[in-house]
């Protein structure tokens, strides 16, 4: 078998609401709402932004306490070029790390684990190759938002 290989694809930094919409509890744990109101995006063959008003995560906090993320962004390019941008993930730490990220404060990325397996769709001929691949991400929460580097798999 041949190793796993990545190549860099972008930075992301989003921006979200820091009221979530409690959902409350439901069978898998506690159910939020983010609203993602903006960010950015940049790598070495793509940058733009995050359109303000088309993206949002929806999240539950599990009766194990692990972080389990569904996202769908809406990300538009310097040029641009339209992309549709979807991920699960997963976040899980100490209590107390994760009671920060959970309240939306800022936590050291080395004290906790959170990764994304992102897709992507576009119908923007100069971005079409995203079509094709599988991506994965590391993140970490800031006090704006969580922020991301996203790597293609090779």
């Amino acid at each position: 078998m041949r190793p796993l290989r990545s190549e860099f694809l972008f930075h992301l930094d989003l921006q979200v609401n820091p009221q979530p919409l409690a959902v409350g509890e439901v069978p898998l744990g506690q159910r939020r709402i983010t609203l993602i109101t903006g960010g950015t995006f940049e790598g070495p063959r793509l940058r733009g932004r995050v359109v303000p008003g088309a993206n949002a995560a929806w999240v539950v906090v599990r009766r194990d306490d692990v972080v389990q993320l569904e996202v769908r962004l809406t990300l538009q390019t310097d040029d641009g070029g339209w992309i549709y941008m979807t991920y699960p993930g997963i976040g899980h730490g100490s209590a107390d790390v994760m009671h920060q990220v959970n309240t939306g404060h800022a936590a050291r990325p080395e004290d906790y684990y959170f990764r994304i397996l992102p897709l992507f769709e576009t119908s923007a001929p100069a971005y079409a190759w995203l079509n094709k691949l599988v991506a994965v991400g590391t993140g970490e929460r800031a006090a704006s938002g969580p922020n991301y580097d996203v790597y293609a798999v090779l």
